[in-house]
C-alpha cells in the first residue's frame, strides 16, 4: 500500500502566478527544482540520508508518486517530511494536492521510462555521488583549517595515500563536509570511473539496519566495501549502536586493508568520542587526525569577501558591512554565510541599499543571540595588554601620561561598551569618584576628534573587544 502524504497549506501567491509556465515543465525538471528546495529546507544531512534516495515515478494531475528504497525509509519520510514534500511540489505545480510514497528498489528505472537515455558510466559506478558545488577552489583557507585542507588535498592526490584514514573533526558549520565533497570531486576528476561513496553515519546505520531486517546484509557490505573512496560524515552518531559499530569496524578494515581511501568526520577528536568501541577509535586515530578550529576574524573576513564576489549585487555590499559581519557572527562559517545571504536577499526584496544600519536591523535577532556580555575586567585587561602595562598599574594612583591616558581610555570603553553606571565604573577603577569617569569620557571624546593616533587606538581596542 502506498503511504499518502496529507495535504497542507495552499500554494503561495508566487507559485499561483507562475502556474501556467510551470505546468509546461516536464516532471523531471520539476523534481530537480523540488530537490534543491528540499535540501535548503531540510539541511544537507537530512536530505542526503532520507530525501536524496527518493525517486520520481509520476507527476500527473493532482498526484505525485515517489519511490523509497525500503518500507522503513517510506515510513520515516512520511512521518518527518510529509508537509515539506507536498508544500514544495505545490509551489512548483499548484495543482499538486498529494504525494504518494511507494516502496520499490527499481524506482529509478521505473521513473526513467523506456525512452530515457542511459546514464554515463561514471554516474552509474558512483555508489553515492558527491555534491559538485563543493570543491577545493571555493574553500577559503586560513590558520584554523590549513592542516585539514592540506590533508584533504593529499587524500585526493593520485597514488597510494601517505596516511589512511583521514579523520577530520570540528564543531558544526566549519567546513568538514565541504572538504569531504571536495575530496570526492577532485578524486573523480582524476579517476572518472572510480567508485566513490559519501554518506552520513546516520545513513550508514539506517541502511545497515534495513539490510538486516531484509536479511540482505551481503549486498550492503559489497556495495560499500567495493568502493575506491569511502567518506563517512558525523561518525559520532553511531555512539552506543553496537551492531552498527561492529559492521562499521569491519568496513573500515576492509577498505584500509585493500589500500582504498577512507575519510571520516566527527564533532570531536577520536579520544574525546564517547560510546564508540576502543578498537574503532584506535583505527580512526591510526591515520592522520586533523582538526578544524573556529575561523578567526581574518578568515571570516576572507570568507565573506569570497562569498560577496559570487553575488550578482556584490558591488552593493560595502566593506564596513563585511567587516561588521566578520566581527559579530563568530559561531561558525555556515551561520556567517547565512547572515550575508539574509542581508543581500532582504535588500533585494525591499529595494534598499545595504548599509550598516540596514544590516543591524535585518539581523537584529541574530545579533542579539551573539551579543557578547563584555565585562569591565575584560576591558581593563585588554587595555593594559595593548599599552604594555600591568593591570595593577592601570588601577593605581599613578598620574603619569603613560598610565593616565590608557586608564582614561579604559574608562571610556567601559562606559561605551557596557551597561555599567558611572559610579560602578569608578569603583572598579580603584574606588574613583564618578566625576573622574565623566572627565575621562569627555577627554577621550575630545582627543578622538583631534588626535588620529588616539582615535585609531580606541577604534582598534573597541574592535578587539567586540569580537
Amino acid at each position: 500500500m502506498p503511504v499518502v502524504v496529507p495535504a497542507g497549506r495552499e500554494p503561495t501567491a508566487l507559485a499561483l502566478d507562475s502556474a501556467a509556465a510551470l505546468d509546461r515543465d516536464v516532471p523531471g525538471e520539476l523534481w530537480a527544482r523540488v530537490r534543491i528546495a528540499l535540501r535548503q529546507d531540510a539541511g544537507d544531512h537530512s536530505f542526503d540520508a532520507w530525501l536524496a534516495p527518493l525517486a520520481l515515478l509520476t507527476a500527473d494531475g493532482d498526484t505525485v508518486r515517489l519511490a523509497a528504497p525500503t518500507a522503513f525509509a517510506a515510513d520515516w519520510v512520511t512521518s518527518h517530511f510529509a508537509d515539506l514534500l507536498r508544500r514544495h511540489w505545490s509551489a512548483q505545480r499548484p495543482a499538486i494536492r498529494r504525494v504518494l510514497i511507494e516502496v520499490g528498489g527499481s524506482a529509478a528505472a521505473a521513473a526513467a521510462g523506456p525512452a530515457a537515455k542511459p546514464a554515463p558510466l561514471a554516474a552509474v559506478r558512483q555508489t553515492l555521488p558527491v555534491d559538485a558545488r563543493y570543491n577545493f577552489d571555493n574553500f577559503v583557507v586560513g590558520k584554523s583549517n590549513e592542516l585539514a585542507y592540506n590533508a584533504a588535498l593529499a587524500m585526493a592526490e593520485p597514488g597510494a595515500p601517505g596516511f589512511n584514514p583521514l579523520f577530520l573533526h570540528g564543531t558544526t558549520g566549519l567546513g568538514k563536509t565541504h572538504l569531504m565533497h571536495a575530496i570526492g570531486n577532485a578524486y573523480l576528476a582524476r579517476h572518472p570511473d572510480a567508485k566513490v561513496a559519501y554518506l552520513s553515519a546516520e545513513k550508514f546505520m539506517v541502511e545497515f539496519l534495513a539490510a538486516m531486517r531484509a536479511k540482505d546484509t551481503i549486498s550492503f557490505k559489497q556495495r560499500l566495501r567495493s568502493v575506491d573512496l569511502l567518506m563517512i560524515d558525523d561518525v559520532q552518531f553511531i555512539a552506543g549502536k553496537e551492531s552498527t559499530q561492529e559492521e562499521f569496524f569491519h568496513t573500515m578494515n576492509e577498505i584500509i586493508g585493500a589500500g582504498k581511501r577512507l575519510v571520516i568526520t566527527a564533532d570531536r577528536s577520536p579520544q574525546n568520542l564517547e560510546g564508540i568501541q576502543d578498537r574503532i577509535l584506535s583505527r580512526m586515530a591510526w591515520g592522520l587526525v586533523a582538526d578544524i578550529n573556529p575561523a578567526d576574524y581574518e578568515l571570516r573576513l576572507n570568507i565573506l569577501h569570497a562569498k560577496v564576489s559570487t553575488l550578482a549585487n556584490r558591488a552593493q555590499v560595502p566593506d564596513d558591512v563585511i567587516e561588521f559581519l566578520a566581527r559579530k557572527i563568530t559561531a561558525n562559517v555556515r551561520e556567517l554565510e547565512g547572515a550575508l545571504n539574509r542581508v543581500t536577499a532582504f535588500a533585494l526584496l525591499v529595494n534598499k541599499p545595504i548599509t550598516l544600519e540596514f544590516t543591524r536591523e535585518t539581523l537584529a535577532d541574530l545579533l542579539r543571540a551573539h551579543e557578547k556580555k563584555l565585562t569591565i575586567d575584560e576591558i581593563q585587561r585588554k587595555v593594559a595588554d595593548y599599552y604594555g602595562l600591568k593591570l595593577t598599574e592601570l588601577l593605581s594612583e599613578r598620574r603619569s601620561r603613560e598610565v593616565a591616558r590608557p586608564r582614561q581610555i579604559a574608562m571610556y570603553l567601559a562606559k561605551k561598551l557596557t551597561p555599567r553606571s558611572l559610579p560602578e565604573i569608578g569603583r572598579r577603577f580603584g574606588n574613583r569618584d564618578h566625576t573622574t569617569v565623566m572627565h575621562a569620557v569627555k577627554k577621550v571624546e575630545e582627543l578622538r576628534g583631534k588626535d588620529p593616533e588616539i582615535d585609531s587606538d580606541v577604534a582598534t581596542l573597541a574592535r578587539l573587544l567586540d569580537g
